[in-house]
This record gives C-alpha cells, structure tokens and sequence, in this order.
C-alpha cells in the first residue's frame, strides 16, 4: 500500500498546517481582489500572501536554468518536510528516491518578464535563460537540490497534472522502482496565464461561484504542494487512482462525463470502494458554467445526493498544474488525528442552487461527520479531456 507521509504545502491559505486547515474550516477564503497579475483591472486571484512571499526561499543561489518563482515556491513546501525527505534519502539512498510533480507554467514569469524588458531595452536581461520555462525544471531543481538520481520528471497536462503524477508515483513505489517519491505539484501566477484564461472569456472578476446558477468562470490561483510517499504506514494512504482522455474538446468538457465517470470508477475499484462508502468528494467545480453541469450530473450519477461535497477553489483559486494535489492536501489534513469530528472544508457560493444541476449535497459552513474522515475523493478534471481522480482512505 502506498502512504503519504508528510505534506508540505504553500498556497493562498496560508504555509503551514494549522493555518489552512484553520482558514478551511472557517470558510475563511483566501481569494482576494488585487491587480498584480492584471495591471488593467482588479480580479479576484488565489495569491500567495504578499507577507509570505517576502519569506520565499533565496533562488539567486540556483544555476539561472532554476531560478523561477514557481521553483521558489517548491522550495517553500519542501522546507516544511526537508527533514523527513533528507532521512529517506538517507535510509533508501539517493538512487531510491523519485520526484514526479504536476506543473504547467514552470517558469513561464520569468520569459513575460525577459520579453517586457527586451521590449523596453532592445534585448533581453543577462539573468534571463530560456531553460526556465522548461516543465522538467521543477522536478530537475529539486533532485540538484536533494542529491537523488532515482527517477525526476514532470507531468504537464493541464488541471489535471498533480493527480497524474502522484498516480504515476504510486506506480513507481508499487513495481518495486523505488522507495520513497516526493510528489505533488506547483504552479505560479503571472499574466501571460490570467491573461489567456480572460480570452477564453473564462475567468470571473468576483469570487467564483461553483454549481450556482450564478457561476461565470474561474479565479486562477497558485501554490505548491509535496508528499512523501512510501510504503510506510501512515495516518493516510492513497488507495486508488483512476486517469482517462476523453480527447472531447480542447478545453470543454465532454457533457456526457463518461471519461471523468471512468476515472472515478477506477479509482474507486482500484480501492475496493462502493460509492455509499466515501465520506466526502471535493468537487473539480471551476465554477464554468459546463464543467460544473458535467460534473454535478457524474457524480450524482454515481453517488446520488447525500455524500458530502464541496469545491475549494473558492478558497485556493484554480492553481492549475498544482490544483489537484492542493486539493489533495486539503483533504490530507481533513483526515489527520486533530480533526475527530470529522469537520469538512464547507462550499462558498451564493446558495442560489442552478434548478438544470442534479440536487447536490453542498456543505454549509461548520458542517462535520462526527466522526473521523475515512474515505476522501478529489476529481482533476483538465483541458483536452484529461482526467484524474485520486482516492485517499485514513487507516
């Protein structure tokens, strides 16, 4: 059985443990109106805090190929685990030791900002290199970092990108591979990716809305987030996985759902799970107007309109590449021996139910199980028709 053992994580919520799980529950979103990615006008962006962003790790030490913000922010969630990664290295040996990350800017900033000098300057700066916004480097940076030469790579498919690579990581430590894997996924905002969601009139200028009838786009957000993952018995473990490409559309949605229905089934079959069995589903829910109808129908479909559900886009933003172990994360600390109640991340909307939505049960704020959190699902559904669903159970 594969286990996630630690988790370091950074995103609009906050960098540590307790202070996301305290906004989480509080319905405290961390969502906020600002221009720093749209000089043109204010929208509302899952930002990592401007306070912590001061505190960022030192990337001028990097070789200039790592030197990005979104490397900047893997570090930040590494620090948090970098002791119980070093002893695993350590335990199983360098070559033991895989990283497998979900991303899908890299460091795209880095070129939008080698590009406005070039055009102010007739060239670009001398601390810019291409090799920035190469997928891989995240994965690369960390193994340069962490000295392991066991596998290093990086998915790159869109919202579902970090699901995908702590499937792939399972996989690696169930052939035998290796021993631990540091997975996850890491995203950075900048303008080039708010800018390209505005063209495809998907983004919303207030706090997104999901399965309201309201609801009207996206807020595009940031953030990293990094499991340990081994065969070593933890608190909670990752007991299915199920990925399908539907292929249906560049980037909408199949409304039949028959590929994130496969990805679900497989997920739960992968984990001997019936669907009344799960506690609680967190919801893709961007918020668009046909992801959200494909998906309230799948999942009422399969579940009917009791199980728990919420999306927490509301809280992170849509961080993309990072979003689905994000969103993973915020299940994990769900899940952990200091929440007995089983209290569970709530749905912001405006409550205005969309009467073309199957019924849902959407969680109000302060909603619990009364009893711990056992069973955990959270859908990646992305561009292209690429899914990914990820099963977390608690021992």
């Amino acid at each position: 059985m594969v286990y996630l053992n630690q988790l370091g994580m950074i995103c609009a919520l906050g960098d540590n443990h307790a202070e996301i799980s305290r906004r989480l529950f509080a319905g405290d979103s961390g969502v906020a109106m600002t221009r720093r990615h749209s000089p043109e006008r204010e929208l509302a962006l899952g930002c990592v805090d401007a306070t912590l962003s001061d505190a960022l790790p030192d990337i001028e030490v990097l070789p200039l190929p790592h030197r990005s913000r979104n490397n900047q922010l893997a570090l930040a969630a590494l620090a948090q685990i970098r002791p119980q990664v070093d002893a695993a290295i350590q335990r199983f040996g360098a070559s033991r030791v895989a990283i497998v990350l979900g991303t899908s800017t890299s460091g795209i900033a880095q070129t939008e900002a080698a590009f406005r000098y070039r055009r102010e300057n007739g060239g670009f700066p001398a601390g810019f290199s291409y090799a920035q916004q190469e997928m891989a480097s995240p994965a690369t940076m960390l193994a340069a970092e962490l000295g392991t030469s066991g596998p290093a790579y990086v998915h790159s498919s869109a919202c579902a990108s970090s699901s995908k690579a702590m499937a792939s990581a399972a996989r690696l430590l169930n052939m035998g591979v290796c021993d631990a894997v540091l997975s996850g996924g890491v995203d950075s905002l900048c303008a080039f990716t708010v800018a390209g969601f505005a063209a495809l009139e998907s983004v919303s200028v207030a706090r997104c809305n999901p399965f309201s009838a309201n609801r009207n786009g996206i807020n595009i957000g940031e953030g990293a987030t990094l499991f340990l993952m081994t065969r070593d018995e933890a608190t909670v473990s990752l007991r299915g996985w199920g990925e399908s490409s539907d292929g249906y559309h560049i980037s909408a949605p199949d409304p039949s759902g028959n590929g994130a229905r496969s990805a679900i089934e497989q997920a739960l079959a992968r984990a001997g799970l019936a669907p009344a069995q799960c506690d609680y589903i967190n919801l893709h829910g961007t918020a668009t107007v046909q992801n959200d109808a494909m998906e309230g129908r799948v999942i009422a479909a399969l579940f009917g309109d009791q199980v728990a559900l919420s999306s927490t886009k509301p809280f992170t933003g849509h961080a993309l590449g990072a979003a689905g172990a994000v969103e993973a994360g915020l299940c994990w600390l769900a899940m952990q021996d200091n929440n007995p109640q089983g209290c569970l991340p709530p749905h912001l909307w405006d409550g205005v139910a969309d009467a073309q939505l199957p019924s849902l049960n959407l969680l109000p704020p302060g909603a619990r199980l009364g009893h711990p959190l056992r069973w955990a699902l959270s859908n990646s559904f992305a561009f292209g028709g690429a899914n990914a669903s990820l099963l977390l159970g608690r021992a």
